[in-house]
Order: structure tokens, then C-alpha cells, then sequence
């Protein structure tokens, strides 16, 4: 038996390895950062669309790609398969997060859920109409939603450079309501952005349920094996005329909030593992079955939501959405001509509905239900904080662009809503920051480092 004695010296390097990765780790889990990288992929686009090489960056996206299934070939656009494909994810992990919030969060009573609900719903009457009242033309109107949605990296993420003075409950509401806004979204995409619906389709999506209600009947823990139940739900939406990301809403709401069942408890089998493990410690090797039932424990500790939220929201984060603000937010300024088709109205609508529309209609609506009494203000929020989520909720940037490529299919009217949503975001982030940083330190100067409510 040769093995190296418990009391060996871990290699110097092994040891600097570690402590970069925890640090790669601890930094990827600063909600500011996730936004930062959000930003810096819109700004590369930007720059990369109005540099002399321009030709490139909108070349690089209309290139095919093609996926092929031994005689089963789809070819379409790089642009395609990040916008209807890849933020397939992206919006897998927005319906594991509307599902942990109902069951355990922000939306899992009325009582919770009656703030958040009322200014998401302000947040997305009063934009519209704003958007609606600038722009009557048939093909403008179809923008109006654009400026509906929150990003939800985004605005945590430019709340989150405030620091800890900040009080957690003004983050949970604004995470709620970012929550809301996107169920509005989904909800408005499904409804307004298909194409004509192809029942046929229907089956096809069916199908893809039924086989993921199945393997959760029959109790299969493991991601994977929901891989291609989800691509056949894709396929099946796709074929509708719906939008096929949906599909990863509809995932991501059927996604487990509770461990699976098993015939003995995680806890009781980790126990029961590590008995073994030390019984067998003398040996040169160990068991795959221990080692099997230990991964499978561990796994089961956590419910399903948790799991995929975890596995996936650093991807998400820090590469889907930074690609999809790198594919779509490269608008050729010299490009943009204000004076055709309506354009200056659509930017305009855009850029009112979400630096005004977006505040006014979240602090209008939060004051009517706690004026009419149907609901209070969380814990040390005060209206000085509602004004924050206000302001912070005109960042549209990823959904407003993701509907602005749904609703626009004439250039010029397309590249004049990325335009008025990317300045739109720049300002209420500014804004936003602008007064957080008035709103914490006026906090400082009231007992316990926080405004009261008869200070706001």
C-alpha cells in the first residue's frame, strides 16, 4: 500500500491554486459584477458596430450555424441561436426563480406579494401608455412593451455599489418586482409576440411535459435527463410560432421546489456513507457504491430549485447575457437615421417610458395600496427607498431588447428601440445611483443609520 501519509505537505502550488479560485468564487458571486460585465459587453458592442470594422461585428452574427441529427439538419444564424436558443437558459433560470419565490419568497402570500405586485404592474401600465400616446403609427406601436421589463443583473447589480446601506428589505423589493416585471414579460411575449399560432406545435411541446412529468414521477434527481424532454418542449414551441424560449420558463416552473423523496433520508445515508468510509479507510480503495450513494445524498440535500439555480445563474450571468448584450446592442449609430419611419418617436417613447414612465408608475401604484390600506411598507423601507426601486426599475436593457427584436422587424425602427433602450438604462442607472447615494447618506445622519418614516 502506497499511500502518501495524512500528514504530507500540500504542494505551494496546489495551495495558491486554491486560494485563487475561492477568490475567482467570491468575486463571481458580487452581485455588482455580474452587471459590470452586463455593461461592458454592451459597451464593446457599441464600439465594435462604430469602429471601422464594423462590417464584422454585424457579418459575425448572420453567419449560419448548423446543428445536424444524422439526416435532421437546422441551419440558421449565429443572432438565431443565441437570441431563440442559448436565452433558452436565460429564461430557465427566470422560472426557477418566479418558482422558489412563490413557494418560499417574496411572491408566497398575498401579504408579501401585494407591494411588489401593485409597483410591478404601475411599472408596466404607465410606461406603456406613455410609449402609446408617442407613438400612434400601427407598426411604432408595436414597441410598446418594450419598455415594460427590469433587468434584474442589472438593477441589483447598480444597487448592490450602494453597499450595505442599503437596507436588505429595499433589495428584496426590487428584486420582487424585477420578478413580476418578468412574468409580465413572458406573459406579454406569449400573448402579443408569436406569429400566429400552429396547433400542431402543440403536441410536439406537449410531448416534451409529459415526458418531463414522467421522469419526475418516477423520480430522476439528475439535470441531464431533462435535457432532451426540454429540447423537444423547444422544438414543439418553436413549430407553434410561439417564442421558443418560453420553454425555459416552462422548466423552470415545474422544477421541484422539494427534495426528491427518498427511502431514507440524505442525512441519514451521508451517516451512514461516512461509517463505511472510515471502516474502509485502511484500505487502498474505496468502494464506487459508497462513493455513489455519497454523491447521491449530497445531491438530494438541496431541493431541485436550489440545485439549478446554483448551477446555472454563474453561467447565465457571466456568459449568456454578456453574449446576448454583445449580439444584439452593437447599433451602428451612423445608421440610425431619426428621420425615417418614425424613428425619433420610437426612441423617444422608449427613452421617456422607462426614465419617467417606470418611477412614476411604481411610486404611484406602491402610495395608492398603502394609502388605501391593502398593504404597508416592509421594514425599514421608506418612501426615500420605493423612490431607489422606482428609478433602479427603469434599467430595461437585456428583456427591452429581447422584445425590441420581437416587435421590430423594420431596421430602422429596430435599431432606434436598442438605441433609446441602452440610453434609457445608462440614465435611471445614473439617476438611480445618484439618489441611492443621497437616499444612504441622509440615512446616516437619523438614529441606527436609517431614515425614519417620518424623516421620508
Amino acid at each position: 500500500m502506497n499511500q502518501s501519509p495524512p500528514s504530507s505537505p500540500v504542494p505551494r502550488a496546489q495551495v495558491l491554486a486554491e486560494r485563487a479560485f475561492c477568490a475567482i468564487e467570491r468575486f463571481m458571486h458580487i452581485e455588482a459584477v455580474s452587471g459590470i460585465v452586463l455593461l461592458a459587453a454592451a459597451a464593446l458592442a457599441l464600439i465594435w458596430a462604430n469602429s471601422p470594422v464594423s462590417g464584422s461585428y454585424h457579418a459575425l452574427w448572420h453567419t449560419p450555424l448548423s446543428i445536424s441529427f444524422g439526416s435532421l439538419s437546422v441551419s440558421q444564424s449565429l443572432h438565431f441561436w443565441i437570441n431563440d436558443g442559448l436565452m433558452t437558459v436565460f429564461f430557465l433560470v427566470v422560472g426557477v426563480e418566479i418558482r422558489r419565490e412563490i413557494h418560499e419568497g417574496a411572491l408566497s402570500s398575498i401579504r408579501l406579494a401585494s407591494l411588489p405586485l401593485a409597483a410591478a404592474l404601475g411599472g408596466v401600465l404607465v410606461p406603456a401608455i406613455i410609449y402609446a400616446c408617442l407613438n400612434s403609427d400601427p407598426l411604432q406601436i408595436r414597441g410598446w412593451a418594450v419598455a415594460t421589463a427590469t433587468d434584474i443583473a442589472f438593477a441589483v447589480g447598480v444597487l448592490a455599489l450602494l453597499g450595505r446601506a442599503i437596507p436588505s428589505n429595499v433589495r428584496v423589493l426590487l428584486l420582487a418586482l424585477a420578478i413580476i416585471d418578468d412574468i409580465v414579460a413572458v406573459l406579454i411575449i406569449a400573448a402579443f409576440y408569436g406569429e400566429g399560432l400552429n396547433y400542431s406545435g402543440l403536441l410536439v411541446a406537449g410531448l416534451g411535459v409529459l415526458m418531463v412529468l414522467g421522469l419526475q414521477r418516477i423520480g430522476i434527481g439528475n439535470a441531464f435527463a431533462y435535457i432532451v424532454p426540454g429540447i423537444v418542449l423547444w422544438i414543439g414551441l418553436l413549430q407553434t410560432g410561439a417564442h421558443p424560449t418560453l420553454a425555459g420558463v416552462v422548466l423552470g416552473l415545474m422544477t421541484p421546489v422539494l427534495p426528491r423523496r427518498c427511502q431514507e433520508r440524505p442525512i441519514d445515508t451521508m451517516t451512514q456513507v461516512v461509517g463505511d468510509l472510515r471502516k474502509q479507510a485502511q484500505q487502498p480503495t474505496v468502494e464506487s457504491g459508497v462513493l455513489k450513494n455519497l454523491k447521491l445524498a449530497q445531491r438530494e440535500l438541496m431541493p431541485p430549485v436550489a440545485r439549478i439555480q446554483g448551477a446555472l445563474h454563474p453561467w447565465v450571468a457571466f456568459g449568456i447575457m454578456p453574449l446576448f448584450a454583445l449580439a444584439n446592442a452593437g447599433v451602428t449609430l451612423g445608421g440610425v437615421d431619426l428621420d425615417s419611419n418614425g424613428s425619433q418617436s420610437v426612441l423617444l417613447g422608449v427613452l421617456v417610458a422607462l426614465v419617467l414612465g417606470k418611477p412614476i408608475g411604481v411610486i404611484a401604484a406602491s402610495a395608492l395600496v398603502v394609502r388605501l390600506g391593502w398593504c404597508r411598507l416592509p421594514p425599514n423601507v421608506t418612501w426615500p427607498g420605493v423612490c431607489v426601486v422606482g428609478l433602479l426599475a427603469g434599467i430595461g436593457f437585456t428583456m427591452s431588447i429581447f422584445i425590441a427584436n420581437l416587435a421590430f422587424h423594420d431596421e430602422s425602427l429596430l435599431n432606434a428601440a436598442k438605441l433609446g433602450v441602452l440610453l434609457a438604462s445608462a440614465t435611471a442607472a445614473v439617476i438611480g445611483l445618484t439618489w441611492g447615494i443621497f437616499y444612504t447618506r441622509r440615512g446616516r445622519g437619523t438614529p441606527n443609520g436609517r431614515a425614519t418614516e417620518a424623516g421620508a
